[in-house]
């Protein structure tokens, strides 16, 4: 398949539109309409998958003569018994606050998932970043949750923005962590052309 196609991005994220533009010189913007939350019990790179696969069909049926790519960022700290909290985009300045503070001092797992969907075929991918924070204090934290830039992005935090200073270190893909990991995909579309 070539990339003459038309593409889609099924995302609203003005990071993962930044991002695909070091991929693609041209595409269109359609937001579905979808289920965010994980499953009960479901494993972070399965949520970021499955709800990247549902973003890029949804919009297929409505484009299907174009190339979707559907895009979800999971943010998942680990527990003890070895399964994960996943941390959503915060509710509110409260729950912003609350996130912020269950990452503080810890390490965390950026996870994005990414479907390229066409109308004979789809590509499922998914890439996992080691975020690990400093310990932040209450003032910093309500400081940021102050600014805003928390309350749209999965674990209420933009590393590229002014959490910049909260990260101790990153084990994988910047780009990743922002909402695209732009290799992956670039891979995937250079191998259907």
């Amino acid at each position: 398949m070539s990339l003459d196609k038309s593409v889609v991005l099924a995302s609203g994220s003005p990071r993962r539109q930044h991002l695909l533009l070091d991929l693609v010189e041209d595409f269109e913007i359609y937001v579905p309409n979808v289920d965010e939350d994980p499953l009960p019990g479901e494993d972070p790179v399965a949520t970021a998958e499955r709800l990247a696969r549902i973003k890029a069909e949804a919009v297929l049926k409505v484009r299907p003569d174009c190339l979707v790519i559907g895009g979800d960022t999971v943010v998942a700290l680990p527990n003890e018994d070895g399964t994960f909290q996943q941390l959503s985009k915060p509710a509110n300045g409260r729950d912003a606050e609350r996130i912020l503070k269950l990452l503080s001092g810890k390490t965390h797992l950026v996870i994005s998932g990414v479907c390229l969907a066409w109308d004979n075929g789809i590509r499922v991918l998914s890439d996992t970043t080691r975020v690990t924070f400093r310990e932040l204090t209450p003032v910093e934290i309500k400081s940021y949750v102050k600014t805003g830039e928390p309350m749209d992005k999965a674990g209420a935090y933009a590393c590229q923005g002014g959490a910049k200073g909260f990260i101790e270190s990153m084990d994988g893909s910047l780009t990743n962590v922002i909402g695209l990991p732009v290799d992956k995909v670039g891979q995937v579309l250079a191998s259907l052309d």
